[in-house]
């Protein structure tokens, strides 16, 4: 990194070091890094008082609890776990993933990310570590479908009340191309005809929809129009086209999924075609499809 890409508080802090010293912890090898830092957070842990954990508590948005029922929350995700078909696996993901998981394969900033000293990060977006897993999972099985609930903590302010950190319900498929956009419509049917399981069962109140776009993919265009449509035009919950979106190009790969209540007023849920497998493979083959429910989110306008 050179100092041109330093941030103005980066540059303040190095400035106020002796000199040197940005060379010298840049030399460091991992395990004497993270050595250091630990000893670093022991000392300052040390001074703490209790009235400053209590402050720290009230002030610090990452840590404090979230305002959802607990027990409507686990309810309503143990449904979505028995609507979730056989075939997906579920798995229950650590609290931390190795350092760089999400930036590694999609354009998100490492500062938007929690990272600890220990070369991980706090989870901060479960698709991205269900990708790994069914990369790895991949060299053993023809077509992989997983599944996990788990709560996510981002850097990025949010504004207002907002929390730093929440819940998503998340899937994510991973197989080999086979040509003409059939593996990608076949991913598709299959994530959405179970969100649309899923809020005709626990959110038929408040007017869902499932939205998609296209990213200039001619062919997921035309799957989209005569195999992913006749699946799902016969559901209860919309699929409305949404051609005018431009969030997501860049980050999804040829199509993009929004999952909205209020007739389309509230968004919550996204996902998309992503090249993560294929990169985390190497095989530029591999088709990956992620999309996620923020779960407290409709909690809080399901139980109104």
């Amino acid at each position: 990194m050179d100092g041109g890409e330093l941030t103005d508080a980066e540059r303040r802090v190095w400035a106020a070091m002796p000199a040197g010293t940005r060379t010298a912890l840049a030399g460091l090898s991992g395990a004497d890094l993270r050595s250091l830092l630990l000893g670093v957070a022991r000392d300052r842990a040390a001074t703490v008082r209790p009235s400053e954990v209590v402050r720290r508590w009230r002030e610090d948005r990452f840590v404090r609890p979230a305002g959802a029922d607990p027990r409507v929350l686990a309810r309503m995700e143990a449904r979505m776990w028995q609507l979730l078909p056989a075939d997906i696996c579920g798995v229950e993901l650590s609290p931390v993933v190795p350092v760089g998981t999400c930036s590694a394969v999609a354009p998100v900033s490492q500062n938007r990310i929690v990272t600890t000293m220990r070369a991980s990060e706090v989870l901060s977006d479960p698709t991205n570590a269900l990708a790994v897993e069914a990369a790895v999972r991949r060299r053993r099985q023809s077509e992989v479908h997983l599944a996990a609930a788990h709560r996510v903590l981002r850097a990025q302010d949010f504004g207002g009340a907002a929390s730093a950190h929440f819940r998503l319900f998340v899937l994510v498929s991973s197989a080999r191309d086979t040509g003409s956009g059939v593996t990608q419509a076949r991913l598709l049917n299959r994530h959405l005809t179970y969100w649309q399981t899923v809020l005709n069962e626990l959110a038929p109140t408040v007017a869902p929809r499932l939205h998609v776009t296209t990213f200039d993919d001619d062919v997921i265009r035309e799957r989209l129009a005569d195999t992913v449509r006749p699946e799902l035009d016969g559901g209860v919950i919309p699929l409305v086209d949404e051609p005018e979106r431009r969030r997501g190009r860049g980050y999804y790969t040829g199509c993009a999924l929004r999952i909205t209540v209020l007739d389309g007023s509230l968004e919550i849920g996204d996902g998309g075609l992503t090249d993560w497998t294929a990169r985390l493979s190497g095989d530029a083959k591999e088709h990956c499809l992620v999309s996620c429910l923020a779960t407290e989110r409709l909690v809080d306008h399901v139980a109104r």
